[in-house]
């Protein structure tokens, strides 16, 4: 089992930053992909970005390529997801992700089997 903790989610203005983590425990040895998904009230969770646990290969969304940058710290079981430029449209639950699987695509919710509990984050005009 793994448990999976948000923190720093919180409102900002357009043009702002705001840097989320997600800090793991238990079986962490099991993770192959760690992930950020978000779903807005009214639509459909969706893939932000991820991580290959074992390596560096990096996975983003189209909506955040260039503005967005997801890291981790092995030694702390901790991803980070480094949000600048933040829209209006960014407003929504964040979710870190885990995954044991080797995954087809990373942006497939049904491939991650483990959750955390969701951080806010809000972008004001």
């Amino acid at each position: 089992q793994v448990q999976l903790v948000e923190s720093g989610g919180g409102s900002v203005q357009a043009g702002g930053s705001l840097r989320l983590s997600c800090a793991a425990s238990g079986y962490t040895a099991g993770s192959r992909y760690m992930g950020w998904f978000r779903q807005a009230p009214g639509k459909e969770r969706e893939g932000v970005t991820a991580i290959y646990v074992g390596g560096s290969s990096t996975y983003y969304a189209d909506s955040v390529k260039g503005r967005f940058t997801i890291s981790q710290d092995n030694a702390k079981n901790t991803v980070y997801l480094q949000m600048n430029s933040l829209r209006p449209e960014d407003t929504a639950m964040y979710y870190c992700a885990a995954t044991s699987r080797w995954v087809s695509s990373p942006f497939n919710a049904y491939e991650y089997n483990y959750w955390g509990q969701g951080t806010q984050v809000t972008v004001s005009s």
